[in-house]
């Protein structure tokens, strides 16, 4: 098992070795670790150091420079790299594009393509648009076809089927072009959130549909299987259902594919119809991507960004991302021809928001966007000056000949793309730092660990300020983690509260802005989540999705607060208006438990588990909340009697006088089944069946409910919260991703 001098050695975090030693490292048959971080940067420097090629009979070698540039934090690849580089494996890749064309052949061959990759690691796009729409001619079979949708759920559930090897989980994009004659369906085909579970799915939209949506105009539906136009639709009307949607729950996400073909590098060798799960890296159908990150927060010196540094950091990032490609091995032999013939790379960044802090330079300002393109311009510059460096060494990519570079006849490069910025979730977790270029997702958190113990985590810049200025106190931090923001706290100086944002505390329009800053200097796109409160309105969404069009960005994933996941809720009754001995129980200071009356009254709640119903029923005395009991379906078993036992403790806690709200917090999210629960409710386990149960009682009583702010659900893995960010889902405690 690592040990604490491993973690100083490499200064990392306690989370960052809970997430290696769970995801990253080697292990035996029992699970055990057999190397350390040390032990893994090193076989990730030996490995893609031996892929350095032989010039003049000379091999280079880079492997220190590899390996001090991971330890110090400075830059690290994608997962699958640090996974598997040197291992039996050796998929080093996370994102690929597979073809979906109309026939069951091509189908069922890409289902079982998307096994081997999903068995490897790696994430997969497609897009359906190629499929004939649902009730068209089969000529074949004299019969209709299902669709696209149809089919989509056939790759769901594939994706459910396989393990990963318990480090990556399936995650798929699913795109279709909104002149589809299915596109209304496929809008909403998340409207039942117990479907397509393991898809992303975003609209791809055309700059056609985007001028008939302005001018409120009709445009053209076409057939895939002959290109006819079948129909009409009113543009506006499908791009309000589109906003409905996102508002609703957060996709589909849109993609402009006219902008995605514009800054196509290969035109010649094919169209970009899809992207990876996350949206950030446009491949070619067989095409595959690898992706690394430098990290920000280390590039600051003094009061201005360490450009020497981070130049170095560049040049060797961009050698050695061109190595993975040599050192990685391929799921399918189309993939690996093809990668190697575009060899498209993609260098990032995490850590930004911790970089302006350490300048002093709130988020949500307009010298943090100047400084980002600035910044980003630096990167992608570099990368490229690099990349024409490796070509006079190792020659240019294969289809350099024809590709936009040629036409223009620019010097010969080695990638045909340099620049994506991913979500970095699990990565930025090892770094230590944000992740991408999104705000901080918190300044102080709960985190629940294994004995089930709650821990206060703390933003270490933030925790060294308050400690450095003389503001730090245990009970502030608590604070913080409660309110989830530290805007309006008295305590803290308006001088940190002002660089010191969070994603809640930035308007929609920022996020947008500071992801078209980035775009602006990205070859492929930037992944980034525009978070709404949960008060936004549809018109709030409209005008992000049409302000991210006219800036230029590439594709946009909005997250409204509470619109997913079922959240905490509290009753927010005015304590004036509650009995005394109302107000000493739900505050805790009563410590006499309650005697039962004869008679209450209350209701009771069918709930589906993955056990079978479960009835739970729920009552009340004068005061509120009494007692709660519960019923199998199934009688007898484990189930029941875990069930029972709940019970009694709610019960037993509620006549002690602990608040209803306390009690959902232990007990939703807890997960035994599979994380996209049963039932309309997704329960995930029969506690998470009881604290929702509670939920709806609540809801159904006169009192108002509040929703707790910065709560996106429970990590189904250890319980954490979990934020949406990056296109994706994240628990920072454990290094969970939705799309890993």
């Amino acid at each position: 098992m690592p040990n604490t001098q491993t973690a100083e050695l490499l200064s990392l975090s306690k989370n960052a070795m809970t997430v290696l030693a769970k995801r990253y490292l080697k292990r035996d048959a029992n699970g055990n670790p057999l190397e350390t971080p040390v032990d893994m940067f090193r076989r990730v420097a030996k490995t893609i150091n031996d892929a350095e090629p032989l010039i003049d009979g000379k091999k280079q070698n880079y492997e220190q420079a590899y390996f001090k540039v991971m330890t110090e934090l400075d830059f690290l690849p994608n997962s699958p790299t640090l996974m598997n580089a040197g291992r039996e494996l050796g998929q080093l890749s996370a994102c690929f594009v597979l073809p979906v064309g109309d026939s069951m052949e091509s189908i069922f061959e890409a289902i079982k393509n998307t096994a081997l990759i999903h068995k490897s690691g790696g994430g997969t796009g497609f897009s359906f648009s190629q499929i004939r729409p649902a009730n068209d001619e089969v000529q074949s079979t004299s019969g209709v076809s299902s669709g696209p949708l149809s089919f989509m759920q056939v790759f769901d559930a594939a994706t459910e089927t396989i393990k990963q090897g318990g480090t990556r989980r399936g995650a798929n994009m699913g795109i279709l072009r909104v002149d589809h004659p299915d596109i209304m369906d496929f809008i909403m085909a998340k409207r039942d959130q117990t479907v397509l579970t393991n898809f992303n799915i975003s609209v791809g939209m055309t700059e056609a549909f985007m001028e008939a949506v302005e001018k409120g105009a009709d445009y053209n539906i076409i057939n895939p299987r002959n290109g006819k136009v079948v129909k009409q639709l009113n543009a506006t009307k499908v791009f309000n259902q589109i906003v409905d949607m996102a508002w609703s729950n957060g996709e589909p996400g849109i993609i402009f594919l006219d902008r995605l073909n514009r800054d196509n590098p290969t035109p010649q060798v094919g169209e970009i119809e899809s992207t990876n799960p996350c949206g950030e890296q446009p491949l070619l159908p067989y095409e595959s991507c690898n992706l690394g990150s430098i990290n920000l927060a280390n590039m600051v010196k003094g009061s201005d960004v360490n450009w020497k540094k981070l130049e170095e950091t560049i040049n060797l990032a961009t050698r050695f991302l061109d190595n993975v490609i040599e050192a990685n091995k391929y799921p399918l032999k189309e993939i690996d021809d093809m990668t190697r013939a575009n060899r498209k790379i993609g260098l990032g960044v995490m850590g930004w928001a911790d970089m302006l802090i350490l300048l002093g330079i709130p988020y949500n300002s307009t010298k943090a966007i100047n400084l980002g393109e600035k910044v980003m311009k630096f990167i992608n510059d570099t990368a490229w000056k690099m990349s024409a460096q490796l070509a006079e060494e190792r020659g240019a990519f294969p289809n350099f000949k024809g590709s936009i570079f040629d036409k223009k006849g620019a010097e010969p490069v080695r990638n045909a793309t340099c620049t994506t910025i991913a979500p970095t979730g699990t990565i930025s977790i090892i770094g230590n730092c944000s992740s991408g270029v999104e705000p901080l997702f918190a300044v102080s958190y709960v985190r629940q660990v294994l004995d089930n113990n709650k821990l206060i985590e703390v933003h270490p810049l933030f925790e060294r300020i308050a400690k450095e200025r003389g503001f730090y106190s245990e009970e502030l931090m608590q604070e913080i983690a409660e309110k989830g923001t530290v805007q309006g706290i008295d305590a803290i100086p308006e001088s940190v509260r002002r660089i010191f944002v969070t994603s809640h505390d930035i308007t929609p329009e920022d996020h947008v802005l500071m992801q078209a800053a980035f775009q602006r200097h990205t070859d492929n796109a930037v992944s980034k989540t525009v978070n709404f409160c949960h008060d936004a309105s549809r018109d709030d969404v409209s005008t992000v999705y049409r302000l991210a069009y006219q800036q230029g960005c590439k594709g946009v994933t909005i997250y409204r607060d509470g619109s997913r996941d079922m959240q905490v809720l509290s009753v927010a009754k005015k304590e004036e208006e509650k009995p005394v001995e109302s107000i000493k129980q739900e505050s805790g200071k009563a410590s006499r438990k309650k005697e039962r009356p004869r008679a209450l009254t209350g209701a009771t709640y069918q709930m589906e588990t993955g056990c079978g119903p479960l009835y739970i029923t729920i009552n009340e005395d004068s005061n509120g909340l009494f007692e709660l009991f519960t019923t199998m379906g199934k009688a007898g078993g484990c189930a029941a009697s875990q069930c029972e036992a709940i019970g009694r403790l709610v019960s037993l806690a509620w006549r002690s006088g602990v608040q209803a709200r306390q009690a959902i917090k232990q007990m939703i999210g807890i997960t035994c089944h599979k994380p996209a629960g049963f039932g309309e409710n997704r329960i995930t386990s029969c506690a998470d069946a009881v604290a929702k149960a509670i939920e709806l009682h609540m809801l159904n009583d006169d009192e108002s409910p509040t929703l707790h702010v910065n709560s996106g659900g429970a990590c189904p893995e250890c319980g954490g919260p979990v934020e949406h960010e990056g296109g994706c889902c994240v628990c920072h405690s454990c290094g969970y991703s939705e799309c890993a």
